[in-house]
């Protein structure tokens, strides 16, 4: 029960007397003897004791119909339909008629009137004491004085659509109906002067449940909107009750005797007399004292307060309209009660700091989230004025989301206040709306409280429940020092980087760290073991080594990966090896371990893999002392020569640094620098080794064994032996010209004529032979010359008998026709005409003609380009690119004449080839 001395008096209405507009400021009159009023639909409807139904409209305007011939005794006014119930007498006695009235028809000027049956109970006549309908106009209720309750049921606006029925009979006056709807479900609650009843409609039987065994006076019960769940008014002389249904509800204890209930949008207007009434059983009794005064009384139940409280002169009535509260009294006078709107009332709630109310009312006015954040502003503000810095907070927490965070953490950043500002902070993360400072800050409220437990709490929630930056998180608990905390959020919602870099930097714990990127994914693997690798290296070489293993083979995370879809991805994931090499700077060991295992795993490892373990195995060759050791890693050095996977410019630089000579020449053998192997061994002083490289690639370049000549006669010491052989194979194949093997040996001091002796004599002797050879030739040229002449002379001046028989084509007997040439062949002239490409030619002289044709016209162009060549040099500025030109061109390659014996080694032609090159060597070595 609540107390009614306990609540707050406000004045949340202004009073104000209705005037009249066209009496100039004059207070407005009612209509005389007003027996009943209802308000709705924009209007207020009076009935009068002259059986006139008044309607008063906004704009103060009063319009009237004779609706009885007698009284008015009761008026209902639907709020959804615009249809009017009125009860009232048209006959002296007791004869009360129900009419319904449809305000939207008219009818000779007045509102139609639907339906007219007369109120009585049973047979015996009785006074009407109250009236309800419900606004689905399928129900009415008629109370009276003798405490029965007529119902209506159907459409009461027809006759022949509806049924009246006797719900209720008793002895006790009915001085309260409501019906009341709750989805399909109707209730009609029943009020007399000593019981409250309530009725189920929507059951056929009617049940009825009695709720209370005390009622009410007549008008003092109503019914609550359906936002207080449409509960039933009883107001006594000691306690206002409401009731449901099925049971009584809360309990109001407001005394003073009541003449009227009525509630309206969340208000309980009570009028009570100034001083107690006697007995309730004066319910119909209305008539004061000229003196007596009434109080009106507006409370709001839900928030515990009256609204307003006035005394006025005998009202008659009180009713809600346009959105204020008209008072009508007996002497015709009308009162405004008009609402202050919400900003005021909360102001004057402010003054009186009366927060918690303001925020009651607020949320029943259905004040905007803004609104009710700025209350809570000011509620949090005045009690962190007051000191309770704990109540503040709350309020505070209560604007998160409209409230700039930093306006309620600049108060709290005292170190006392450190608590209020991690409940703060909290609310922040939870309502997901904090940043990363917001983050940071309730982290280091966390560590400087030592409050361990809120701390794991905040970091360890579900990941569903996570409201900040879990980066930001992380950084804090580390730079705190709470490592572990830190291990464990980065590892939940996996930050790998942040996950690695505390526990090789802050927890040197690198075994779990390695355990760790073995359960990543590939990639994420691969990018942290070439981020972490060389310090995971020089602490944990063989784990990491086997981790690095795994990743450049065929890598798959282990069973407890992070990534559990990875697991379920048949790829085949493989890093480059060639990337981790920089990892192994400090571990040749385990760098030589990893290596081998790539290429035997993979024999197509990357270039570089074959490289660096090269390098490696050279670094023992050259280091190793022991002979037989040293030959094993020759032998695996070479190994990897031959398998064609080093790059040949690194290799080859290697095996130099290291002076590995097996290696240089193997390479310099692949690569076919021949000349390169005969440099290295003349660098060595390694004659035999010269001579036998000239041996074995002098055929793929014949300038070896020149390079052979010069570099023995360079040399002081006795190298005839050397010489000789060099020059054996000179004189053999004819590689160089004597005169320029003559001043090749000049140079040499120690190398006498006897070195060259024999190959000048056997030089001379061939010459000799030669030109023997040629002068031969050329006997037998002029002795061919001569006879040719002859012929030809004797063909020109002496008959030529032909005396062939058979033909020189198909050597058959001739026959006509036949076609003879003076060379002396004949033929038949069909196989002339078959086999000849000319009739002009014999077909069987015709080949070595041709030979000799070319022949002149070869040396008629080489006449002609000799000349051109003389004469283009002679008229150059440059006479070195002019001979470079037809060098270029080939125009001083041997010519090889198709009368030359094979080998080209004979005739003048070749003398002549050979005294050009001697030529143009001379001219060489001069330059």
């Amino acid at each position: 029960m609540a107390a009614f001395s306990q609540w707050r008096r406000f004045v949340f209405f202004d009073k104000e007397t209705v005037k009249d507009p066209s009496e100039n400021g004059k207070n407005f009159q009612l209509p005389m003897g007003i027996s009943a009023c209802d308000s709705g639909r924009g209007h207020i409807v009076l009935g009068d004791m002259d059986g006139q139904i008044w309607f008063l409209t906004r704009s103060l305007q009063l319009s009237s119909f004779q609706a009885y011939k007698l009284r008015v005794t009761h008026l209902y006014q639907l709020k959804q339909h615009n249809i009017l119930v009125s009860v009232g007498q048209d006959e002296p006695g007791i004869n009360p008629l129900v009419k319904v009235w449809n305000l939207d028809k008219r009818d000779s000027g007045s509102p139609l009137c639907t339906r007219i049956f007369p109120a009585i109970p049973g047979n015996k006549p009785t006074e009407v004491s109250c009236l309800s309908v419900h606004e689905n106009l399928n129900f009415m209720a008629i109370g009276f004085t003798d405490g029965s309750v007529v119902l209506t049921k159907g459409d009461i606006t027809r006759d022949r659509h509806s049924k009246t029925l006797s719900l209720h009979e008793g002895n006790c006056p009915i001085t309260g109906l409501a019906f009341r709807q709750a989805g399909k479900v109707t209730h009609l609650f029943v009020a007399t002067l000593e019981k409250v009843q309530c009725y189920t409609l929507s059951v056929k039987e009617y049940p009825r449940v009695e709720l209370d065994t005390h009622g009410c006076a007549l008008r003092c019960s109503a019914l609550t909107d359906p936002s207080q769940d449409s509960q039933f008014i009883v107001a006594g002389d000691d306690c206002v009750y409401l009731y449901q249904p099925d049971e009584r509800g809360p309990c109001f204890a407001f005394d003073g005797h009541k003449l009227l209930t009525h509630w309206h949008r969340g208000y309980l207007l009570l009028l009570t007399h100034s001083n107690k009434s006697p007995s309730k059983s004066d319910y119909g009794s209305r008539q004061t004292s000229p003196t007596e005064k009434h109080i009106l009384t507006i409370y709001d139940l839900d928030n515990k307060f009256i609204a307003y409280s006035a005394v006025f002169d005998d009202v008659i009535d009180v009713l809600a309209e346009w959105g204020s509260f008209y008072v009508l009294t007996s002497d015709r006078t009308v009162y405004m009660l008009q609402e202050k709107d919400t900003q005021t009332k909360l102001e004057m709630l402010f003054k009186k700091n009366l927060f918690v109310m303001a925020i009651n009312l607020a949320k029943s006015q259905h004040l905007d989230n803004d609104g009710l954040s700025e209350i809570f502003r000011q509620y949090g503000d005045h009690l962190y004025v007051k000191g309770d810095h704990d109540g503040a907070i709350q309020q505070y927490i209560r604007t998160i989301g409209k409230l700039e965070p930093s306006y309620v953490i600049r108060k709290f950043l005292d170190a006392q206040r450190i608590h209020n500002l991690t409940a703060y902070l909290q609310a922040l993360h939870r309502q997901s709306l904090a940043n990363a400072d917001h983050t940071t800050l309730l982290l280091n409220c966390y560590t400087k409280l030592k409050d361990s437990s809120k701390l794991e709490e905040f970091i360890k929630s579900n990941e569903s429940e996570v409201h900040f930056d879990v980066e930001i998180a992380i950084k804090v608990l580390r730079q705190a020092g709470y490592h572990s905390h830190a291990v464990f959020l980065a590892e939940r919602h996996m930050h790998h980087e942040w996950y690695l870099k505390i526990q090789l930097e802050d927890l040197k714990n690198y075994q779990e760290a390695l355990r760790y990127i073995g359960r990543l994914p590939f990639d994420q693997a691969e990018s942290n073991m070439k981020r972490y690798g060389k310090t995971l290296m020089h602490h944990v070489p063989e784990s990491s080594t086997i981790l690095l293993k795994r990743l450049c083979t065929d890598y798959h995370p282990s069973k407890d990966s992070t990534d559990r879809d990875s697991l379920d991805r048949p790829v085949e994931n493989k890093a480059n090896p060639e990337e981790f090499i920089p990892v192994f700077a400090n571990n040749p060991r385990e760098l030589r371990l990893f290596l081998e295992h790539m290429i035997e795993v993979d024999p197509f490892s990357p270039e570089g893999v074959y490289d660096t373990l090269l390098e490696l195995r050279l670094q023992d060759w050259a280091h190793e002392q022991d002979p037989g050791k040293k030959k094993v890693l020759q032998e695996a050095a070479l190994s990897l020569l031959r398998s064609d996977n080093t790059v040949f410019d690194k290799a080859l630089v290697l095996c130099q640094m290291h002076n590995f000579k097996e290696g240089v020449l193997y390479l310099y053998e692949k690569g076919k620098l021949y000349q390169q192997i005969m440099h290295y061994h003349m660098q060595n002083e390694e004659y035999g080794k010269v001579v036998e490289a000239c041996k074995r690639y002098g055929d793929s370049e014949v300038c070896l064994w020149e390079q052979a000549l010069g570099y023995f006669a360079r040399k002081e010491e006795n190298c005839k032996s050397y010489i000789s052989e060099v020059l054996k194979h000179i004189d053999d194949n004819n590689l160089m010209p004597p005169l320029l093997v003559v001043q090749t040996l000049a140079h040499n001091s120690t190398a006498s004529l006897s070195v060259i002796k024999d190959y000048l004599i056997n030089k001379l002797e061939r010459e000799t032979q030669q030109i023997e050879e040629d002068e031969r030739k050329i006997r037998q040229y002029r002795e061919e010359t001569a006879h040719l002449r002859s012929e030809i002379q004797e063909l020109k001046t002496c008959a030529k008998i032909f005396q062939k028989t058979k033909c020189s084509m198909c050597n058959s007997p001739l026959e006509l026709p036949s076609v003879h040439f003076l060379c002396g062949h004949s033929f038949h002239q069909h196989c002339l005409e078959s086999f000849a490409e000319s009739e002009a030619e014999c077909p069987t002289c015709t080949p070595e003609n041709r030979k000799v044709m070319d022949m002149l016209r070869a040396q008629d162009q080489k006449r002609d380009l000799h000349d051109h060549f003389h004469r283009q040099l002679r008229c150059s500025n440059d006479g070195f690119s002019v001979i470079a030109d037809y060098f270029g061109r080939g125009v001083f390659n041997k010519l090889t004449l198709i009368t030359d014996p094979p080998g080209g080694k004979g005739g003048a032609g070749n003398l002549e080839a050979e005294f050009n090159r001697d030529l143009l060597i001379n001219t060489k070595r001069n330059v």
